[in-house]
């Protein structure tokens, strides 16, 4: 196993009895050759890469900000949760769940928002948020990739 893609093509590149997965891009600069191409099992895939650090991009005008939350395992928990999203005009691009495992039925909500943290109304948004998030994460704000 290797940190990426890109350093599975590389090392395939310099030993003949190694393949790797990666894109097309990697297999033209590393000399390549192609043995299967599209091999995914959803035709929708989509890879997200992140940088983690302890920088703060300052807003760009055009940014996203990715939070986790989870709620009690309540009646409307989950509309309560987002309700000021709506009010404070902020646009959700993503909302995905996954298992906490931390106990049966109990779930995190990974949540992408258009906007920087330091906009005004994601100030309001994310306040109204983490009061109704039994759990609240903030893992950034930074700029959209498109």
């Amino acid at each position: 196993m290797v940190a990426s893609n890109a350093e599975a093509a590389r090392m395939a590149s310099e030993n003949p009895t190694m393949a790797g997965i990666a894109g097309e891009t990697a297999a033209e600069k590393y000399g390549l050759q192609i043995v299967g191409a599209h091999i995914q099992d959803d035709p929708h895939n989509r890879i997200r890469f992140a940088v983690i650090g302890r920088l703060q991009t300052a807003a760009s005008g055009k940014d996203q900000t990715s939070l986790v939350l989870a709620v009690a395992n309540k009646v409307g928990a989950v509309y309560k949760l987002l309700a000021p999203l709506a009010q404070h005009g902020v646009s959700m691009t993503r909302f995905e769940s996954r298992p906490a495992r931390m106990g049966a039925w109990e779930y995190y909500f990974y949540v992408d928002i258009e906007g920087h943290a330091d906009d005004d109304k994601l100030i309001k948004a994310l306040a109204d948020l983490k009061q109704n998030a039994a759990f609240y994460k903030f893992l950034g704000s930074y700029p959209r990739s498109s």
